[in-house]
């Protein structure tokens, strides 16, 4: 695993940048990291570089992680953070890769107090303060999925920036009270806007969103899921939530304006 990162004592090179034939292939495997201007991409190989120099890969059940998957997995991961940068990920170090779907433990209480225990199959997950689990099958999938707005990498790493406050809630650490309210206001009207949409499609067989279903589980995924959207298929997500777009280019793209770590 990331043997052109490494001396031949093992000890990882900083601030070497992934080698040109890696880094083209990437950009071939994913059409919309290609799709990035020539300013964009070469920012992005330099951020993708200090990912890895920072994170460790491990695989899971035999999986061996390549230097290809993961500067695959790092390229998408530094989409988001091409203009906040990697401190944002700062809370962190490990990303566990699996071969496809996994099985995740989970326990609810119900309203009477009742514990439920089951599992849920999932394609990937960021525990706050933890490492990022994912699922090579989804993240090879990427640009064919493109089309759909999914994203699994980014959908992850979403959760990881909204949690550095903290919280899982779908707001971001931002700079001002007022950025914040601003935030509230516009992510809350689309969510309950979406989640309308989702109701009348389950129940009385309207049209269903273009936006992933899962999106109306909580404010949290919604933000997730619009960021997949959002990095692979702007054009798209413009057409149902162009208001999402004007607010996530204020955060991702201009931060200087809103964030604040």
């Amino acid at each position: 695993m990331l043997n052109w990162w490494r001396r031949l004592t093992g000890r990882r090179v900083a601030g070497r940048l992934i080698p040109d034939a890696l880094w083209s292939d990437t950009l071939a495997q994913y059409s919309f990291l290609a799709a990035l201007s020539l300013e964009q991409r070469t920012a992005l190989r330099q951020l993708s570089s200090e990912f890895l120099a920072d994170k460790e890969f491990s695989g899971a059940q035999g999986l061996q992680v390549t230097d290809a998957m993961a500067v695959a997995i790092a390229a998408q991961a530094c989409l988001p953070v091409l203009h906040l940068g990697l401190s944002w990920y700062d809370d962190f170090k490990g990303i566990v890769v699996h071969p496809g779907a996994m099985l995740a433990r989970r326990e609810v209480v119900d309203d009477l107090g009742v514990v439920h225990r089951y599992r849920e199959e999932i394609t990937g997950e960021a525990m706050a303060g933890g490492p990022v689990t994912l699922s090579w099958q989804d993240v090879a999938s990427a640009d064919g999925l493109a089309g759909e707005g999914y994203n699994v990498v980014i959908h992850e790493f979403a959760h990881k920036i909204d949690m550095r406050d903290g919280l899982a809630d779908g707001c971001p650490r931002l700079a001002s009270r007022a950025a914040y309210a601003h935030w509230q206001t516009v992510m809350q009207s689309a969510y309950e806007r979406f989640r309308a949409q989702v109701v009348m499609a389950d129940r009385f067989g309207a049209e269903p969103p273009w936006l992933d279903a899962y999106a109306a589980t909580d404010p949290g995924e919604f933000f997730a899921v619009a960021c997949e959207a959002y990095f692979v298929n702007r054009s798209r997500l413009t057409q149902d939530f162009g208001e999402l777009v004007g607010l996530f280019d204020q955060f991702f793209v201009r931060p200087e304006q809103t964030s604040a770590l």
